[in-house]
């Protein structure tokens, strides 16, 4: 598995009780090495927030979150799997407030959604540009180092007058932070308070472009559902990440037990919306993963190929997960910790018995006698360190005087 990052600053309010946090884009321990296009951002810390983490482990069981968003993530549809009442979509300063961006605004507005504007400076300029959204907006974010402090009294009274949460924002020393809470702002953020803290997270080897964009291309052309099955059972990361997906959700409680299963509890438009907020975090494959996504899928359908008719679903979600140890590189009870899956399964993936351990064993079986008639025709081609490697990664033991 891979190291990835993300970052979150805490929100107080007036009394100095924790409102919320910001997420925030990191690519290492110590903060951004490169920043990459504001939609790459939103979507890496969206994937990381959704899927390589429990939101309630993130934020905690009530927690919410603002996430920084520009023109490109409020009009591509990623942000729609994101739940109203955990997430508070922050709208960047440099947005562009075109009629597409207006439009989705008011929509995100109607649908329940918490809305903010981040770094507003209390300039003649930054007013115009966001009087037309006033009244959707739920919190302005005023950056009280940049603005001037007559303006920021002046702005803050007006916009406090329209219902508007204010929030002083980049709030450094106790001196600033006395002064803003007796000017009257109801939220807080900045380094004097919380600096931003980075968390670290597995990510788990993700799924080819082309996976991704075969599975949207049949969603929106409204593809048989079976099809969309027979897309996503092709990547056993991508499976694993949709089922964590829908865990996070909190709102099915019924345990998994086939692809369909999730398509239909998920809904094809929220689906289409996480596949889109995948593809733009999309990173490229390590080699040997597709080797053994090669072997596992065809483990899988074998095993799916031996089971009654009634339970080839589950079948092949084990013989499809039963290799996740080795394609993550972790103990294979951290990968499935947490999922839900059907005891079955489970069963099979982490116990090694259960219903599908005899197909597995046959399939296990038929892998193994291949794999050794290739090795014992190719064994002068491969070199000595690398057999070393596999004998010692294995535990087995080398009698170093014989060779």
């Amino acid at each position: 598995m891979h190291t990835v990052y993300l970052a979150k600053q805490k929100i107080f309010d007036h009394q100095g009780k924790l409102f919320a946090y910001e997420l925030l884009f990191r690519d290492h321990t110590h903060g951004i090495r490169e920043f990459p296009t504001n939609i790459r951002a939103t979507s890496q810390v969206l994937l990381n927030t959704l899927t390589n983490i429990s939101t309630d482990e993130l934020l905690g069981d009530k927690g919410i979150a603002f996430i920084n968003l520009d023109e490109h993530a409020l009009t591509s549809g990623i942000i729609d799997v994101l739940d109203k009442d955990r997430f508070v979509l922050e709208i960047l300063e440099t947005t562009d407030l075109n009629e597409k961006v207006l439009s989705r605004i008011k929509q995100y507005n109607k649908r329940g959604f918490k809305i903010a504007i981040d770094d507003f400076d209390c300039s003649a300029e930054m007013i115009k540009k966001f009087t037309p959204i006033f009244k959707y907006i739920h919190i302005v974010k005023m950056d009280v180092l940049s603005a001037q402090q007559q303006n920021l009294k002046n702005v803050m009274s007006k916009i406090k007058q329209l219902g508007i949460q204010v929030l002083a924002e980049k709030v450094e020393t106790e001196e600033d932070y006395k002064k803003y809470i007796a000017m009257g702002f109801d939220l807080f953020q900045g380094y004097y308070l919380h600096k931003p803290e980075v968390i670290e997270m597995d990510r788990y080897k993700d799924a080819t472009q082309m996976v991704i964009l075969n599975l949207i291309r049949l969603i929106r052309t409204d593809g048989q559902t079976s099809e969309i099955d027979s897309y996503i059972k092709q990547r056993a990361d991508l499976s694993y990440k949709l089922i964590k997906f829908i865990n996070n959700q909190g709102k099915f409680h019924s345990k998994i037990e086939s692809i369909t299963q999730i398509i239909t509890l998920l809904g094809r438009d929220k689906l289409l919306r996480w596949l889109l907020l995948y593809l733009y975090a999309e990173l490229s494959d390590n080699p040997i993963s597709e080797a053994i996504m090669s072997i596992a899928t065809k483990r899988a359908e074998r095993m799916e190929d031996d089971a009654h008719h009634s339970e080839k679903d589950k079948a092949y979600l084990s013989g499809m997960f039963s290799m996740l140890d080795a394609l993550f590189d972790t103990d294979i009870k951290n990968v499935v910790k947490g999922l839900n899956m059907h005891k079955d399964i489970t069963d099979l993936v982490v116990e090694k018995r259960g219903k599908f351990l005899t197909s597995f064993k046959k399939a296990e079986h038929a892998e193994r006698e291949y794999l050794k008639q290739l090795l014992c025709n190719n064994f002068e081609k491969i070199d000595i360190t690398q057999i070393l490697y596999a004998l010692e990664l294995s535990n087995i033991h080398v009698d170093k005087t014989k060779l």
